[in-house]
């Protein structure tokens, strides 16, 4: 690997895995706040990259995917919930899904405005600094929107079984045995990304407007 290549890996890797740790801790922060001690006890509301990083979802698939020049497209170990601890279950579980890509929003805004004022840093730092910035832009929003997909077990489903009434509920919340090939299927077939190309840019568009 050349230093350039060194220098463009390093500058994504600390957006990528504050991207992913964060979403992750945040859920399981949403959860105890309705009543749901589960992530708690198992010491998963931590900004410690490690307890939260997938050796396949996390590093090797997103890796892959990149080399051959495809939609980017990973996982990390979900932040076990049980729903059924939540003090109001059906309403508490939208809010829970939602604070992973609502941290993945805020994330995006962050590097939105330090990509628009690069310049202001030091000189030797600038150029890694605005190369950090653009992958901390996409990285998050494309978490946002692939979250948002209302498919379980992505927090789009969660959040669709948590507003639709019975039985529509029941039959989304049965999905979610087949949501992972379900998303691998519309990956391999390039689906996936014609989905959510032009929301990420939609949405990109909307964060420079206003924050860029």
């Amino acid at each position: 690997m050349d230093n350039i290549n060194i220098q463009q890996f390093s500058a994504a890797l600390i957006p990528i895995i504050f991207a992913i740790t964060v979403h992750e801790a945040a859920h399981g922060y949403a959860a105890k706040y309705f009543g749901d001690m589960t992530a708690f006890h198992l010491k998963r509301i931590t900004l410690n990259p490690l307890r939260h990083i997938d050796p396949i979802g996390t590093i090797a698939l997103p890796i892959i995917l990149y080399s051959l020049g495809g939609f980017v497209f990973g996982w990390a170990k979900p932040v076990p919930v049980n729903f059924s601890n939540l003090r109001n279950p059906k309403k508490d579980m939208v809010w829970v899904a939602l604070a992973g890509p609502g941290v993945n929003l805020i994330m995006a805004i962050f590097w939105t405005i330090i990509y628009a004022n690069f310049l202001l840093f030091p000189n030797v730092g600038q150029e890694f600094i605005f190369e950090m910035a653009r992958w901390g832009i996409r990285i998050n929003v494309v978490l946002m929107v692939l979250n948002l997909l209302p498919l379980p077990p992505l927090d789009g489903g969660r959040v669709a079984v948590g507003l639709l009434p019975y039985p529509w509920s029941s039959k989304l919340a049965g999905l979610e045995r087949y949501g992972f090939f379900i998303l691998i299927f519309l990956l391999a077939t390039g689906l996936l990304g014609a989905i959510l190309f032009p929301l990420i840019n939609v949405s990109e568009g909307i964060i420079f407007a206003i924050f860029g």
